[in-house]
């Protein structure tokens, strides 16, 4: 196997190093805040999400003096889609935009505000997706409204309960992760739903890592993981 590339020199006794964004095409405008080091000189915990998204864990863990290490193993990239969606928004009308995760929501954003906010009806999945339209939605006047979710956070419910809005054609956009499994686009399908889907973004591994902060990694008793990507 090909030896890891250092991206930072290694840290200094007693001190972690932050795993750095490795060099690629990572999604435009995607967050990049770092976590402060730590001084214990073991991880308890590696946290493994994408850099800059792992804060709210390692702050939480902390408060219980739980020390832990942030190796991104994922980051995410633009899809073959994302310069589309701006484009559709401005020159189509949609019943429903669907969106599934907060990643999507926030790559969602920027191309809706890149097509002038156009008024849209937004359908979510899960909490943490909704959280993500919360600014958006106490600084403006109206044209986003987040209107529905379904009664368990899956995508296949989703598809079962999102409500028609007429009885003639009803239009969904599915901004997705290229990765995205079917299931959303052919449930509503099987309603009669007439859905656009767009692969606005991707997940890819994260290749390259400071082998001082993988050798820390390796010495801590748990791995905390938020999806499959990451597990793979």
């Amino acid at each position: 196997s090909v030896a890891p590339i250092p991206l930072a020199p290694p840290p200094g006794p007693g001190a972690f190093h932050r795993a750095h964004r490795p060099a690629g095409a990572p999604r435009a405008g995607a967050p990049g805040r770092s976590l402060a080091a730590h001084s214990s000189p073991s991880p308890d915990v590696v946290v493994t999400r994408e850099q800059g998204k792992n804060a709210k864990l390692v702050a939480a863990l902390e408060k219980h003096n739980v020390h832990s290490l942030e190796l991104p193993l994922i980051q995410h990239v633009e899809g073959p889609d994302a310069d589309r969606l701006s484009a559709v928004l401005r020159d189509e009308k949609f019943d429903w935009v669907t969106v599934t995760s907060p990643e999507a929501a926030a790559v969602f954003l920027e191309g809706w505000k890149a097509a002038g906010s156009p008024k849209v009806r937004i359908a979510v999945v899960g909490a943490g997706t909704a959280r993500t339209f919360d600014e958006v939605l106490q600084s403006n006047d109206g044209p986003l409204e987040v209107a529905f979710s379904p009664s368990k956070a899956l995508g296949k419910v989703l598809a079962s309960e999102l409500p028609r809005t007429s009885e003639t054609a009803c239009k969904v956009l599915y901004p997705a992760s290229a990765k995205a499994g079917h299931e959303i686009q052919n449930g509503l399908s099987a309603r009669g739903f007439e859905v656009t889907r767009l692969n606005t973004y991707s997940t890819v591994p994260v290749h390259d890592v400071d082998p001082q902060i993988l050798k820390l990694a390796l010495s801590a008793p748990v791995v905390a993981v938020a999806s499959p990507s990451a597990l793979r």
